[in-house]
């Protein structure tokens, strides 16, 4: 198994912690695994995106050019690496914040309206967290309970009061797709 994944948004959505996550997860999981964080000269605000690889091999390199899954939080970052995806593999978008769809028809690709979620729950920080939870219900390169886990070391003690609401989210995020794959059987 080797899942090669983007992650990109703008600086301030969450992007880093959702590829640390990941990575913390996998190790967790005593998988091979490689981040590589790339950010826009703003930090908040400017493009930032990032490359994971977890795989049960050796990482040769941490650079992802053909993803197996590419997940864009903004716009830019769908334009940018929409065709990063490897055909037959798997785009989430952000469907609260891009208003176009993808101009592929050779990938699996999910709407998820993470921030729209996010805010029904009660903060838009947490659109990262529902993102994730849809590609960890459909990937499942990591168990739930270790990106629990991964947390504490991705936010520290001092930010363990959050774990409820980002748990939430994450659960949100899987019945995005839960209730994508019952309405399309229906």
């Amino acid at each position: 198994m080797e899942e090669k994944i983007i992650i990109a948004g703008f600086g301030g959505q969450g992007v880093m912690a959702m590829g640390q996550l990941l990575t913390y997860s996998g190790m967790i999981e005593d998988k091979k695994v490689s981040w590589l964080p790339s950010y826009g000269p703003e930090m908040r605000g400017g493009t930032a995106n990032c490359n994971v690889i977890i795989s049960t091999e050796p990482v040769g390199s941490p650079i992802v050019i053909e993803a197996t899954t590419v997940m864009v939080l903004n716009k830019p970052s769908l334009d940018k690496f929409e065709s990063a995806v490897i055909p037959g593999e798997k785009l989430f978008i952000n469907s609260s914040l891009i208003d176009r769809e993808s101009t592929r028809d050779d990938i699996d690709v999910y709407y998820i309206p993470a921030n729209e979620i996010a805010n029904e729950l009660g903060s838009l920080k947490i659109a990262n967290m529902v993102m994730l939870g849809a590609y960890l219900e459909v990937v499942k390169p990591v168990e739930i309970e270790s990106i629990h886990k991964a947390f504490g070391k991705v936010f520290g003690e001092s930010k363990a009061h959050l774990l409820t609401i980002n748990k939430e989210a994450l659960e949100r995020g899987s019945r995005v797709i839960k209730e994508m794959t019952i309405s399309t059987v229906v």
